[in-house]
């Protein structure tokens, strides 16, 4: 995200509880050691030079971040080398274990484009023709700003057609939950704005839901079959992952096995887990050795040894890098010669991410129940980094220099980054601290006398101010961007 909403410290504790289910392709008692120092050795995003104290411990970060349970899966030399539980589907209730279904939420999207190309590989759709050739039941209304260029199958796969909604919030169990139409067009009682075009299409990349959204509505007008047929029978089932589904809601019969979703604070979602007719996007429910088997399934479909959905040309395709770094439904990632492919998702009370590497089958997939899961989920991994020699998802060292704390006062105050979302500094004994709205308090540390960074988060405030020397606002450097927040 490029507006800080995981600068956040959680406080409420809770127990976590270990259980193991572990596939035996390496020596158990090596494995065991992997397991333990990765569990041992979670790092923060940026590390300070010098500090010894860098690591955490998995058990210690569920605790602060109030996370109940956590699935893990690592893929070694192209196989599943240990998949483990951490912690409990619920508070007070069974351990999570390697059968434990979680919603990936927006990993739904790269087995949702699997399915797509498959239907291209098979002369029904094609990637670079007008959309609207293969709607019927519903049509994507044209808009003065794409000048009358069409939105293509590839645009949508690749969130370059310019399309609205960049995500879902899906729908309580005690809302109705509208359909698919409804959704489309922004209508009661969806919770979200109308798909529409609003960018010149294969402009630029931007990241949209809703375009994905607009994809299951052509696959389902291509294939005339209900959304979970289909990727059951397309994808799941020829990849061998026989405990996910996209089923929306989760069937009575496999809710026991299903994860309860939590929020930062540690409290249950209201509702429960929410449903979500954007199936495309957001409906799959799964398990990180399932989403293993995904893994595994594209690193030997790109040698031409599995190809069970795609063939490797399509394959290949699939995982090429174009605007926004971004294939045919994956973020790419690394080097030129040493390519991995990802995918995170955020859904209410779940949040989980996939990394894997083309070319080493290699790869990891973290699963958690708990809106808090995309900070431990990237801690996760660069302990995983570490301990198998990944070239990426290295912690940032960086050094913290010495400045007169006498200066903090001038820095102290309110910042607005954007409405209704400010970040507060405050001075509390000798350290510079920051608040974004609705979160915790965390340090910055300096790295020059206007520059501090935090440890939570790759990102830099940088004070600035005007000739007369009061400080006149804050610049965020994130994720690439620079966003400036006036001091009030």
């Amino acid at each position: 995200m490029l507006v800080p909403r995981r600068w956040f410290v959680a406080l409420v504790c809770l127990a976590a509880q270990l259980t193991a289910a572990q596939h035996k392709h390496s020596n158990p008692t090596e494995v065991e050691q992997h397991i333990q120092r990765v569990t041992t050795g979670l790092l923060d995003p940026v590390v300070i030079k010098g500090d010894e104290r860098a690591t955490h411990t998995l058990a210690d970060r569920m605790k602060e971040l109030n996370i109940p349970g956590v699935s893990v899966v690592v893929v070694h030399d192209g196989k599943i080398e240990w998949a483990r539980g951490f912690g409990v589907r619920s508070v007070g209730g069974l351990p999570v274990d390697e059968a434990t279904l979680f919603q990936a939420a927006s990993i739904s999207k790269p087995l949702s484009a699997m399915a797509a190309l498959h239907l291209v590989q098979q002369n029904k759709l094609a990637l670079d023709n007008d959309v609207n050739t293969y709607l019927a039941t519903w049509k994507l209304p044209d808009a003065p700003v794409a000048d009358r260029k069409p939105v293509t199958l590839r645009e949508l796969l690749t969130h370059t057609g310019g399309i609205t909604v960049h995500g879902f919030p899906g729908y309580a169990k005690t809302e109705t939950v509208p359909t698919l139409i409804q959704v489309l067009n922004g209508e009661k009682p969806a919770n979200t704005a109308a798909i529409r075009i609003e960018a010149l299409p294969g402009d630029h990349w931007q990241y949209s839901g809703g375009g994905y959204t607009i994809m299951q509505e052509v696959l389902l007008d291509t294939t005339k079959e209900p959304y979970p047929k289909l990727m059951h029978d397309t994808v799941l089932v020829p990849i061998g992952m026989t405990h996910s589904t996209y089923q929306q809601p989760l069937p009575p019969e496999l809710e026991a096995d299903a994860a309860t979703p939590y929020r930062g604070d540690g409290k249950p979602v209201e509702g429960g887990a929410h449903t979500y007719p954007e199936m495309a996007a957001a409906g799959l429910w799964t398990t990180p050795t399932d989403l293993a088997r995904y893994v595994i399934e594209v690193q030997r479909s790109l040698q031409g040894k599995a190809n069970h959905v795609l063939s490797q040309a399509m394959t290949q395709e699939m995982v090429t890098a174009g605007k926004g770094k971004w294939g045919l439904g994956l973020e790419i990632g690394g080097s030129k010669d040493n390519p991995y492919f990802s995918h995170g998702g955020a859904n209410e009370g779940y949040r989980c991410i996939f990394v894997a590497y083309e070319k080493t089958g290699d790869g990891a997939v973290v699963m958690t129940n708990s809106d808090n899961g995309g900070l431990l989920g990237g801690e996760v991994l660069r302990s995983i980094a570490a301990e198998y020699g990944w070239p990426d998802y290295k912690a940032e060292v960086r050094t913290v220099v010495a400045v007169d704390p006498k200066i903090f006062a001038d820095y102290a105050g309110t910042y607005q980054l954007a409405a209704g979302f400010n970040l507060v500094v405050t001075v509390e004994d000798g350290k510079l601290m920051t608040q974004a709205t609705g979160q915790g308090k965390i340090p910055v540390y300096a790295e020059s006398e206007t520059k501090f960074f935090p440890t939570v988060v790759a990102a830099e405030i940088e004070f600035v101010k005007d000739p007369q020397g009061k400080v006149t606002h804050l610049i965020l450097h994130q994720g690439g961007r620079d966003m400036n927040a006036p001091k009030k």
